[in-house]
């Protein structure tokens, strides 16, 4: 049988049309890739015409609003497909470890499946000798003609990825579901042979004079494991241990296919040898490049040829902050790297989000890259430890970068912004926000609505005095802009957390004599009974808009942003809006939106739970609207990054 059974007696009459399908099945793939370049050649030009139009037509009221019949129909397509891919269930309670799809991702699964039980299946049922042979024959080799798309889509220098312009983090949750799609007709492959073995009783024979058997078992035994560590809890469980098993893992299986899988099939085998080999040579480039400084600009005060100096800093009991110094590299607002501290991990490689935006220089620009870390374990535990340890002594390290990585829409070409993010989160968020406020070619913004949930009010102090800098920026550019924080955790009241050593930048100071009485009295009697309370400045218009169960008291006015970096004296009605309770999503998204004549964008950062809420809302609020459906109502685009590991 040679493994696959692929060399028996009467596999050759088999093999013309299996090789056909395999065929196919790379014609399918080549024609999804090729539709989707099309739909992402399609956003390109509409962005660039939203943007031209402002150029051309300053006096042009919504610059982001479908006015031609062909993108008319294109817009239409893209509303009902995002409607019916944006919604995704979330489990509670005992199943809230588990992770569904989206709705989009399951229609996109359901039809590679369809497409596999037909190659599968098509005239291969017949009730004759060689009918366990021929299911099992079939199954071999629609198995090893997924195995190089599985490796293609692990590859962080995503071939896919940079042909259809998206990132390889985007792409992993189809790796994983195509490796277990793989696992299960690799399992239909060996079961129907091993049926016919046992049916004409050489089961043993087979074994002993077969070894290449044994390397398939091999193979299929590591698929399994590989299945079962790539599981949300185990994962979770010791997610180090889960990376480097699984780098061996993914080059013993190569190893023990390529003995198992005849000649005349191998091919399929170096094909993912090509592409595991072509993303180790690329990234190994890229992290010489980045690391690695052979001339310096007289300008330039790095003192480092090799790595960059990084500090760490402990912003709180949760989060630790780490700025890499010294970085000649540019980075788009939404993008991520990955850090290696050997003195840390000497094996481990970690990705955050960039949570500064890049700033322009005339010179040789030293530029800073920040990233605001949740301490979970393992590499954020030491980190954070190490933070603490050395706070007063100074913790400079050699760390090394690699990246930057993602592919994020162009923020500016949408009328409404609306930014979500939970904790940490606001690294993505707000480099965005940063981004939109800072830039000096034509932007179609005019509204931007941010919000930063967090259990603990310690948790913003990395963020708070910037966005208090971007409300100053907006109100100068004329944006119209809200930001809000909630804080869901905490059960002490807004006095409590004044006197806390932990207070905001911006609220250190003693609040006015004719306001402290009235705030102190009211926040202390209501602030542990109703946590639905808010405390904010709000201007007429905001207040009318507010619901009766919501009490307002006025802060101080030195929540205005007054330094250097941004204009200060920012009015009353511009002040962050804290609240003690969860948001209401959907109402956050509805307001906006009913105000936008353009198109809006939605970009949310978070876990699961925040995810799977917007998503659910924004498809609901589109389909209420009926978007793009005649009604005059304009596009809301979804954008996702989620806490996953």
């Amino acid at each position: 049988m040679e493994g696959m059974g692929m060399d028996s007696a009467s596999s050759p009459m088999f093999r013309p049309y299996n090789q056909e399908l395999a065929r196919g099945y790379w014609y399918i793939i080549a024609g999804v890739i090729g539709f989707l370049i099309c739909v992402r050649g399609l956003e390109y030009y509409q962005t660039w015409a939203r943007l031209r139009r402002v150029q051309t037509r300053k006096s042009m009221l919504y610059p982001t609003k479908v006015d031609d019949f062909p993108m008319q129909v294109f817009a239409t397509a893209t509303a009902i497909t995002r409607e019916m891919s944006y919604p995704q269930a979330h489990p509670g309670g005992w199943f809230a470890f588990f992770r569904p799809l989206s709705s989009g991702r399951v229609i996109l699964i359901l039809c590679y499946c369809a497409i596999l039980i037909y190659m599968l299946t098509n005239d291969v049922v017949v009730n004759d000798a060689y009918y366990w042979e021929r299911v099992g024959f079939r199954g071999a080799w629609i198995s090893v003609t997924q195995v190089p798309l599985v490796y293609l889509l692990a590859s962080k220098s995503s071939v896919i990825g940079f042909i259809i312009g998206t990132s390889h983090e985007r792409l992993n949750w189809l790796h994983r579901w195509v490796s277990r799609i793989l696992l299960a007709t690799i399992t239909v492959h060996g079961f129907f042979f091993m049926a016919e073995w046992v049916r004409a009783d050489f089961v043993v024979l087979e074994l002993t004079y077969m070894p290449v058997v044994k390397y398939g078992l091999a193979a299929w035994g590591i698929l399994v494991w590989t299945f079962l560590t790539s599981l949300s809890p185990m994962r979770r469980l010791w997610y180090e241990f889960f990376v480097l098993q699984h780098i061996v893992a993914s080059a013993v299986f190569l190893w023990a296919l390529y003995i198992h899988v005849p000649l005349y099939a191998r091919y399929n085998i170096w094909f993912a040898i090509g592409a595991l080999m072509f993303d180790r040579v690329v990234r190994t480039i890229l992290l010489l490049v980045r690391n690695i400084r052979i001339r310096q600009a007289e300008s330039c005060g790095a003192s480092q040829r090799i790595g960059h100096q990084v500090e760490l800093q402990a912003s709180c009991s949760e989060i630790v902050v780490i700025t890499v110094k010294d970085v000649h590299l540019l980075w788009k607002a939404g993008q991520h790297m990955y850090l290696w501290l050997p003195r840390l991990g000497p094996l481990e490689s970690h990705p955050f989000t960039i949570a500064s935006s890049y700033k322009k220089a005339a010179g040789c620009h030293c530029n800073e890259i920040q990233f605001a870390v949740r301490v979970q374990s393992g590499f954020s535990k030491r980190a954070h430890r190490y933070a603490m340890k050395t706070q007063e002594t100074g913790n400079a390290l050699t760390g090394f970068i690699a990246g930057p990585y993602g592919e994020p829409p162009s923020w500016q070409a949408y009328e409404s912004l609306i930014l979500i993010s939970a904790s940490t989160g606001a690294s993505f968020t707000m480099p965005i926000l940063e981004t939109i406020l800072a830039c000096e070619t034509t932007i179609c913004t005019r509204r931007i609505h941010f919000l930063l949930v967090v259990r603990k009010r310690s948790h913003i102090d990395f963020y708070v005095q910037r966005l208090n800098i971007a409300l100053a920026r907006a109100e100068a550019r004329g944006i119209e802009m809200k930001a809000e924080i909630a804080i869901t955790g905490d059960d002490s009241s807004f006095v409590e957390s004044e006197t806390s050593e932990k207070t905001f930048h911006d609220e250190k100071h003693e609040q006015p004599k004719e306001h402290a009485e009235t705030t102190t009295r009211e926040e202390t009697v209501g602030s542990r009974e109703d946590k639905a309370e808010k405390m904010v400045l709000l201007d007429s218009c905001s207040a009318s808009s507010s619901t009766s169960s919501r009490k307002t008291a006025p802060m101080a006015s030195k929540c205005g942003c007054d330094n250097s970096e941004g204009p200060s004296g920012i009015e009353p009605s511009h002040q962050i809006e804290y609240s003690y309770q969860r948001p209401d999503i959907a109402a956050f998204l509805r307001g906006p939106v009913e105000m936008t004549g353009g198109e809006t964008s939605v970009a949310v950062c978070g876990g699961k739970s925040l995810v799977a809420t917007v998503r659910n809302s924004v498809a609901s609020l589109s389909n209420d609207r009926a978007v793009h459906k005649g009604t005059g109502a304009q596009g809301i685009h979804l954008h996702v990054e989620e806490y996953c590991f």
